[in-house]
């Protein structure tokens, strides 16, 4: 083998087809708290919701997605995914139990990622199916995949996907350490009262879907994802690539064309393309965190 023919074959990579079909993008917003970048906001006042910024964030991105893209709640389905959901919760009544202190229905409540669900079911009218995944894989991956599925079903038009990630306690360090099989995975790289939340609106491609997303089975492996990095998110179960995507949704709407996004080596890779006309790239897009 010569060495362009060795370089041009080293060049590719292989992914596995993970969509079915192409999916339409039709909003996608991003919400921080507590992290020190630039763009955290504070954390917004969720009735019902105390001391965590878990169910505010997944609100807040949520409730950017479906303003911007109204639709009939009883055809939306949503999805959210979290390796470890509403931890600060979950610590703060095991806090509560172990020194004896009277113990508060409401932390039990929040502590389920089905609440916030729920929350948003009765704010947008939302009657389509709801589900809290749980992953130390690529959340990306995940939620687009579920997506995929549901739309199979002809009740449904649009699937709001959720993923929410919070810093971590000694705990949750400990616990992530024991759910990624002790291979040196590192926790949470961020403080304990921080929290990130994406949200991608999703449909089927055509009519108001001006950006498409489907599996790349393969791409050139120059270093550059297009999100900004070089897909080297090497901690199982990050929504960083959430973020990524939405980061090159609003990319594409401003100059067009084509990119695929590569959110870990390991992970399979998607392409977005814009599929409609100039003036629906240029849509102003509210978004909570650039």
């Amino acid at each position: 083998m010569t060495p362009t023919e060795n370089t041009t074959t080293t060049a590719e990579n292989t992914r596995k087809t993970v969509l079915r079909s192409s999916l339409g993008i039709l909003s996608t917003a991003t919400a921080t708290h507590g992290t020190g970048r630039n763009g955290d906001i504070p954390l917004p006042r969720l009735p019902g919701f105390v001391e965590s910024a878990f169910s505010p964030l997944a609100y807040e991105a949520a409730r950017l997605c479906l303003a911007e893209r109204p639709g009939d709640g009883s055809r939306t389905a949503v999805a959210l995914a979290s390796t470890a959901g509403d931890t600060t919760t979950a610590d703060l009544a095991s806090r509560r139990m172990v020194s004896g202190r009277v113990h508060n229905p409401l932390l039990f409540m929040q502590a389920t990622p089905n609440s916030v669900l729920g929350y948003l079911s009765r704010e947008f009218g939302i009657t389509g199916q709801m589900f809290s995944l749980s992953t130390l894989d690529d959340p990306v991956t995940e939620l687009l995949s579920m997506a995929d599925l549901l739309l199979e079903d002809p009740e449904v038009d649009r699937v709001l996907v959720l993923g929410v990630e919070l810093g971590g306690s000694e705990r949750l360090t400990a616990m992530y350490e024991e759910l990624a099989d002790g291979h040196g995975h590192p926790a949470q790289a961020l403080p304990a009262d921080a929290g990130l939340a994406a949200a991608v609106l999703l449909g089927r491609p055509g009519t108001g879907t001006p950006v498409s997303v489907r599996s790349a089975e393969a791409y050139e492996s120059d270093g550059d994802t297009g999100t900004g990095g070089t897909g080297t998110h090497s901690r199982p179960g990050s929504i960083q690539g959430l973020f990524d995507l939405a980061r090159l949704h609003r990319r594409l709407l401003r100059e067009g064309g084509s990119h695929v996004l590569v959110t870990d080596p390991r992970a399979p890779a998607f392409t977005l393309t814009v599929t409609a006309d100039t003036d629906a790239r240029n849509e102003t897009e509210t978004h909570a965190h650039q």
